[in-house]
């Protein structure tokens, strides 16, 4: 208990100490935002600080932060480490740049912005990577609630029925003005699962004894002896570093009305989702005892879990509403996740968001593949777990991608040294999370771990020493158009 409670104090610390950091290094200014600036009415559209941010952790806080962290924590306490230094140091950097770089680009997406800074060829690759990353994400928090609610409702309300149901309400979320359903119902939500998420960890602290959440451990835990690097860093996405973030950050860069409002809306989120992500952790790992119980509970799948702690810990009742804020958490995020494909498309084709007639030409032919996926994740058994991996591999080399950018984008701004290694770092470590997975995992290469050991630090080493090759060549030429200058 007392390892929780350090990390839930060491996120806090994070966001007062390293995110006052990150914005220093960033340096938000008075010009006008394009919520303000541009304003049409659709998807520009000025929000209050409160409201952003709680739109913002909606639309991050999916089911990876609840799923995520419940298969994570198979690993044991280590997983507390990851959630909280991988969150102060990685996801929230990624996060806050994300929105605050696409804000000085009049929010334009992350697969734009990797054009911009990255170059053209990568920029085509971003728009298709980061539309497939964000259909599989909206399959995937279409199936996970359509599964809970199957458990709370009559048998002829089954999953197949509320999935219907949840993309029927995804077609209104992704062609309505963002402040006429997800600008009004999100902050209520985001108040009910800050609300659950409080609810569960008191239910486990005050059991008087019958729940103990471990000490942190440096050991991996996990039954099957899968290794936790890179496994764990790649099962636990959101709630640490989570590239699909970088999809929604622009979103909500599209709403802000100053840009020192960043750090609260961008980064605030980021750590408000890890705590989150620290309380199913320690949750799971306390209600079952052990990560071999925990483990076999997963094998029936993460949604009974989750129902199973939620009833266990609060009761029928207080399990019942636990239960509705993880359903809520998923469907916040899925809805997003198409209409962030919608405006990545629009981006791409040049097609005006203003015209209902133009958004219902993408939005349409996204739900169907979604519906596609849905269909396949219900009917196969393993149809979901398949999807989650996929998602889990894409979803961190985009944070890896969405990184690099940031790190382009402070070296071009003049930020050397510790300026882009704040950002070049954990896009290192990222890189070097990213390849070693693909190369091991059943759904990648599935070479053997040294081979994958090596190709991952490698290719890591090569994309910083490329980096500290940019950032000589640009300090170079600045202090020759310096000199260009004085001569003149």
């Amino acid at each position: 208990m007392i390892s929780l409670l350090i990390s839930l104090a060491v996120l806090v610390a994070g966001y007062f100490l390293y995110g006052r950091v990150t914005e220093k290094v960033f340096s938000p200014d008075d010009r006008q935002t394009p919520a303000v600036r541009i304003n049409d009415g659709v998807d520009y559209v000025p929000m209050k600080t409160w409201k952003a941010f709680l739109v913002q952790l909606l639309n991050i806080a999916g089911t990876g932060p609840i799923f995520g962290a419940l298969m994570g924590a198979v690993f044991g306490p280590v997983v507390f480490l990851w959630i909280v230094f991988g969150s102060i140091l990685g996801g929230a950097v990624h996060d806050y740049f994300s929105g605050m770089i696409s804000s000085r680009h009049n929010g334009a997406s992350i697969a734009e912005l990797s054009g911009t800074y990255l170059g053209k060829v990568i920029k085509w690759a971003m728009r298709i990577f980061s539309v497939v990353l964000l259909v599989l994400c909206g399959t995937v928090f279409v199936t996970s609630p359509a599964g809970l609610l199957n458990k709370l409702t009559p048998d002829w309300m089954n999953g197949t029925f509320w999935a219907i149901i949840i993309l029927a309400y995804y077609l209104l979320a992704t062609l309505l003005p963002i402040d006429k359903l997800i600008g009004r119902l999100y902050p209520v939500f985001g108040v009910l699962l800050i609300v659950m998420a409080c609810a569960v960890i008191g239910g486990i602290l005050f059991s008087g004894g019958k729940f103990t959440i471990p000490e942190i451990s440096l050991k991996d835990l996990h039954p099957d002896g899968t290794p936790v690097w890179p496994f764990m860093f790649v099962t636990v996405a959101c709630g640490a570093v989570s590239g699909f973030h970088a999809t929604q950050s622009p979103m909500i860069a599209k709403c802000i009305k100053s840009e020192k409002e960043g750090r609260k809306v961008f980064y605030g989120a980021m750590i408000c989702e890890s705590v989150i992500a620290l309380v199913w952790a320690a949750a799971g790992v306390a209600f079952y005892g052990t990560t071999e119980l925990l483990h076999d509970a997963l094998a029936s799948g993460a949604s009974n879990v989750v129902y199973e702690i939620s009833t266990g810990v609060l009761g029928t009742f207080g399990g019942i509403l636990a239960v509705v804020g993880v359903i809520i958490c998923p469907i916040t995020s899925g809805d997003t996740a198409f209409r962030s494909a919608r405006l990545i498309l629009a981006e791409t084709f040049k097609l005006d968001q203003k015209k209902i007639r133009n958004r219902l030409i993408i939005t349409v032919p996204l739900l169907v593949i979604g519906g596609l996926l849905t269909w396949f994740a219900i009917a196969n058994d393993k149809g979901f777990q398949i999807i989650w991996r996929y998602f889990s591999w894409s979803n961190q080399t985009l944070a890896m991608i969405a990184l690099w950018v940031a790190t382009s984008y402070l070296i071009q701004k003049g930020k050397y040294r510790f300026g882009s290694l704040l950002t070049a770092l954990p896009a290192s470590f990222m890189s070097a999370v990213s390849l070693t997975y693909i190369m091991m995992a059943d759904e990648g290469f599935k070479l053997g771990k040294n081979v994958a050991y090596i190709s991952g630090t490698i290719f890591a080493v090569l994309l910083f020493a490329t980096y500290l090759v940019f950032l000589i060549r640009e300090q170079k030429l600045k202090k020759e158009r310096l000199a260009d200058n004085i001569t003149s």
